[in-house]
């Protein structure tokens, strides 16, 4: 593969916003799905007919804030649509007429799950109100019921297809819904009241995730022997059992920051389509009459299946193209795209990852995964950059990056590290970073490090590691360790002052860090160790930092302590600051910015 000059990705073009699905929704003979819009950002509704894509008047964007991540944003029913909007407020479309009606106005309220009723002309809803969650009925009035608000939090609920049963999912403070969970199955009156509803966790602990009705019976994704997958949930008389419908050891969904994803659905039919993680990738399955077969193998990731017209349809995702809306014909395996999300980048020769796998030994109990994007045009010996992912309960997924993408083509290879505590490896690899944030994390990038330090085609002495939010605090502490391993570090708006995080953070998370780094004790005695901006003077390479002014999570005079903290100790240490940023950089320009000046000042150190 060569490239000449002119074709080599700039930063501008890596930065171009491309267009994303996500909410993929079947209907009747219609799907549905958000689409974030290129510039503007703006998160737009679509449906298509079969035939066509028509973008739906909504007359303002759609997104839901609950729990900070949103999740379950519109539902359908028949002619008409329900629809979170950018404000939080609550509107229904009749999509015949054309007509809207406001049945929330924006009040302080979020909003999120949405789930149709047919049976009683309603609409099924989680709403947060300050620090209370409940599950809520809404009608085309506007008139709110509340059916629960027992617990802290509620993932969207399942409603049977006789409209008798409805299940959900809620869980505790402290508790994060991929830690512990419960399932509640309750029956639903004539006038859709809830009435003996049974709960339970999953059978010895664990998180449960995705209910859904295969008609009258129930099925949900629980962790409780291992792995995410499906089970079958019966109600016996005043107890719930639990029955396993896969053999596989492999996860069957991730970690459920966003509501109402669906990584499993049962078809027109009979059978299911599922999604299994394996070893980082993704892979589609087709259960049906006993036969398993995966399907859509050029694929690398899926996500909100659902059965439209004697087919399966999803999302589907590769590392060289953008999102697609695929469908599936479940008997002969045929795939078409039906929709591909559009993008300003001129289609090239993208750089395809490697599975890199540490197998585990003395001192790691656990195989190590990593995607390795290799140079466009391979050196003897190329520089490297480690990504840590942020989360840091999520994963490194093999689907397209433009910014990897420009990294390649500039001559440098690219690790994106499943490093312990990240999803789709099982509940136990999940679990091993509780109160081991900043050492499990770490010791497996710079296993990463030295693994590839030793291959050939990397420089070991030219090796760099970045990160953003989480991310960039994994980066931070790496780059403590002994023995000057990294060339430079890169973190973007990344966390330096744990305790400090813990004071602004929000009331979906406000648990979450205890349980990374274990209880900080009295005026954070436990958290001192790890925490970076406390430890500067360990950092023994430059040092790169950006920072949004604006941003409520890490508080940007955390990033001036910490740079000034560098430069007292003799270190090198710059900062790039954008006044009017948050936790997350939006401004097109300011992400160009930010590509470039980590471009230059990772050329200037691999020189």
């Amino acid at each position: 593969m060569s490239f000449a000059g002119d074709e080599i990705l700039s930063a501008r073009t890596a930065c171009l916003e491309t267009q994303q699905f996500s909410e993929l929704k079947a209907d009747g003979g219609l799907l549905f799905w958000l689409a974030s819009e290129p510039g503007s950002g703006r998160v737009n509704l679509w449906r298509f007919d079969g035939e066509r894509t028509r973008r739906i008047e909504t007359g303002n964007g759609v997104g839901s804030r609950l729990n900070g991540y949103g999740g379950g944003a519109f539902a359908v029913m028949g002619r008409f649509i329900c629809w979170v909007a950018e404000d939080q407020s609550l509107w229904q479309l009749d999509l015949g007429t054309g007509v809207r009606l406001s049945l929330a106005a924006p009040s302080g309220a979020r909003w999120g799950g949405l789930v149709a009723d047919p049976h009683r002309q309603r609409w099924l809803a989680v709403r947060e109100c300050g620090d209370q969650q409940a599950l809520v009925a809404i009608d085309s009035s506007g008139q709110i019921t509340v059916l629960d608000d027992r617990f802290d939090f509620y993932s969207a609920a399942a409603l049977s297809p006789d409209g008798k049963a409805l299940a959900w999912v809620s869980w505790q403070l402290p508790d994060m819904p991929w830690d512990r969970s419960m399932l509640c199955l309750a029956r639903l009156g004539a006038n859709g009241d809830v009435r003996d509803a049974l709960v339970a966790e999953p059978p010895g602990g664990g998180s449960v995730q995705q209910p859904q009705f295969d008609d009258s019976q129930l099925w949900v994704q629980s962790d409780h022997l291992g792995w995410w997958q499906p089970f079958r949930v019966d109600r016996n008389h005043h107890s719930l059992c639990w029955t396993a419908g896969a053999e596989v050891m492999a996860d069957h969904a991730n970690a459920p920051w966003q509501l109402g994803e669906q990584h499993s659905c049962p078809l027109s039919g009979g059978g299911w389509g599922q999604v299994r993680y394996v070893r980082g990738w993704a892979e589609l399955w087709i259960d049906r009459d006993g036969r398993r077969r995966r399907v859509a193998s050029s694929y690398s990731d899926f996500r909100w299946l659902c059965a439209w017209n004697n087919s399966l349809v999803c999302l589907a995702r590769r590392p060289d193209s953008t999102d697609h809306i695929l469908r599936i014909d479940p008997d002969t395996g045929r795939e078409e795209v039906l929709s591909a999300a559009s993008s300003p980048i001129t289609e090239r020769d993208w750089v395809w990852p490697e599975t890199l796998c540490l197998p585990p030994d003395d001192q790691f109990s656990f195989e190590l995964q990593s995607f390795l994007y290799r140079p466009a045009k391979p050196a003897k010996a190329s520089p490297l950059i480690i990504l840590a992912h942020g989360g840091p309960t999520s994963a490194a997924y093999a689907t397209f990056n433009a910014q990897i993408q420009f990294w390649c083509q500039h001559g440098f290879a690219v690790a994106d590290v499943n490093y312990t505590g990240s999803t789709g490896f099982g509940r136990a690899y999940r679990q091993a970073l509780a109160g081991n944030w900043g050492r499990a994390d770490v010791a497996d990038v710079v296993r990463v490090k030295h693994a590839l330090g030793a291959s050939r085609g990397i420089d070991p002495e030219r090796v760099f590691i970045q990160g953003r939010s989480s991310g960039g605090y994994t980066a931070l502490m790496a780059a403590m360790q002994p023995g000057q391993l990294f060339r430079g570090l890169g973190s973007v708006f990344g966390v330096t002052e744990p305790l400090k995080l813990k004071a602004a953070t929000h009331r979906f998370e406000s648990g979450y860090l205890d349980w990374l780094l274990g209880p900080p004790g009295s005026r954070g005695v436990n958290w001192r160790s790890r925490t970076p901006a406390l430890q500067a003077g360990r950092i023994a390479c430059p040092a790169l930092f950006f920072q949004g002014g604006k941003d409520r999570v890490v508080v940007p005079e955390q990033t001036r302590e910490m740079v000034a903290a560098l430069r007292a100790a003799g270190q090198c240490a710059e900062l790039v600051w954008f006044d009017e940023e948050g936790h997350g950089f939006r401004s097109p320009e300011n992400q160009v910015t930010m590509l470039d000046t980590l471009w230059r000042f990772y050329r200037r150190l691999a020189e």
